[in-house]
């Protein structure tokens, strides 16, 4: 890997007088494939960087956009172990409905552009972040954290670039001037993000929050109105509250290149960015979805009442923290360290149904259940004497009669 990173050092190296060496966090796109070259103008010597963390990319093709040899790691397997699954752990779910997708992959990319940075001895790093949204704060708190005396590069921040290209029109001429192979149109009106987790879709003619997503947008999944009448069915096992493999993710997730027959994981929200501003997101989740209800339902069956109650508002500390872009930070050590603990008895298997949008849950096992099925029948009396609910619910009831004797209250006939 090193070996391939130094001969892309060389083969980007400025034709000025050099200011550093940038790891510049290369995606192949429009964007990227432009700050590539800019950066070059303004004498940095740029290495760059393309991770691979599942999206449906054509890794040639984004080659052969700067026409030059590259540097790309496959990062899937560290992306789900280390990732994925910890926000599964946590039913990491923002503001309700959002399974940071998104969120999640950037401490992931960030870490290693921070490694290859500190081996090659380069001073910067950058990315194509914008200047409004957080993935630029997800980005740079990850490389602050772990490579404090780097210095930043943020394109769309510096206002000789920004000020220079105003939109995609302007990326597209400076890209046609320098040989960089782009679309004569932009593939979409709009702004896409792909894992293997999910694809996000914001900005363009989505911006306006009451106009409806071309029916065309999505990539993961059919449309439920289109979706076959019968379900499928899925077992998921877990074990301490994660997937017991990569593979099992990916076959919840149905891959980014195949599309989820029955259209599971689709929402369109407003969301509230952490610099401030609210925007308008259309996210797929097929997998995520799946093995949030399977993940739910196993922690309820499995997990103590009250240790659960605590573990729901970790969960929500976790997602806030993740979006914000916290991942490295002591207090999101602390919470994940805190949920792993909670699921260790998070064991079994969870039989799902999906069909037409929706994932129904069908039944569970687990070695470490609390369930006793001869304690709860309502058959069998088990080791449980009725006559001590009546105390129970009197000592419960006292509260109750202060309260509403102090509010005054009285029935009349």
């Amino acid at each position: 890997v090193l070996t391939e990173f130094r001969l892309e050092r060389r083969r980007f190296h400025s034709t000025v007088m050099s200011k550093g060496t940038v790891v510049l966090a290369y995606s192949g796109g429009l964007d990227t494939s432009c700050i590539l070259v800019w950066l070059k103008e303004q004498g940095y010597d740029v290495i760059a960087y393309l991770a691979n963390i599942g999206q449906d990319e054509d890794f040639d093709a984004a080659r052969k956009k700067i026409g030059l040899g590259w540097g790309r790691l496959d990062l899937r397997a560290e992306f789900v172990e280390e990732f994925i699954w910890p926000s599964v752990q946590a039913n990491a779910i923002y503001e309700d409905r959002y399974l940071l997708g998104t969120s999640i992959a950037r401490p992931c990319i960030a870490r290693r552009q921070v490694l290859i940075a500190r081996q090659e001895g380069a001073q910067y790093v950058a990315h194509g972040a914008t200047g409004k949204g957080n993935d630029q704060i997800r980005f740079e708190l990850t490389c602050y954290a772990l490579y404090p005396s780097v210095q930043i590069l943020a394109p769309w921040r510096i206002p000789e670039f920004y000020n220079r290209f105003k939109g995609r029109k302007d990326l597209m001429d400076y890209a046609q001037k320098h040989g960089i192979p782009v679309p004569a149109t932009p593939k979409a009106p709009w702004s896409m993000d792909a894992n293997l987790m999910h694809i996000s879709y914001e900005s363009g003619i989505l911006e306006n929050p009451k106009n409806h997503p071309p029916s065309d947008i999505f990539c993961m999944t059919k449309n439920p109105e289109d979706s076959p009448s019968a379900p499928d069915v899925l077992e998921i096992e877990f074990s301490k509250g994660a997937g017991l493999s990569s593979a099992l993710f990916r076959r919840a997730a149905g891959g980014v290149a195949i599309k989820v027959p029955h259209g599971v994981g689709r929402i369109d929200i407003v969301e509230n960015r952490f610099i401030g501003m609210k925007c308008r997101g259309i996210y797929e989740t097929p997998g995520g979805t799946i093995l949030y209800h399977a993940h739910l339902d196993m922690e309820i069956f499995t997990m103590d009442r009250e240790v659960r109650r605590i573990k729901q508002g970790l969960g929500i500390n976790f997602s806030e923290l993740v979006y914000n872009g916290f991942w490295y930070s002591p207090e999101c050590e602390f919470v994940r360290h805190c949920i792993a603990k909670s699921q260790e008895n998070v064991e079994g298997k969870v039989q799902v149904s999906v069909l037409k949008g929706h994932v129904y849950i069908l039944g569970r096992e687990s070695p470490k259940s609390p369930y006793n099925e001869e304690l709860v029948s309502m058959d069998v009396q088990g080791d449980y004497n009725p006559c001590d609910a009546s105390g129970f619910i009197k000592i419960n009831a006292v509260r109750l009669k202060e309260y509403n004797r102090l509010q005054n209250y009285s029935f009349r006939s």
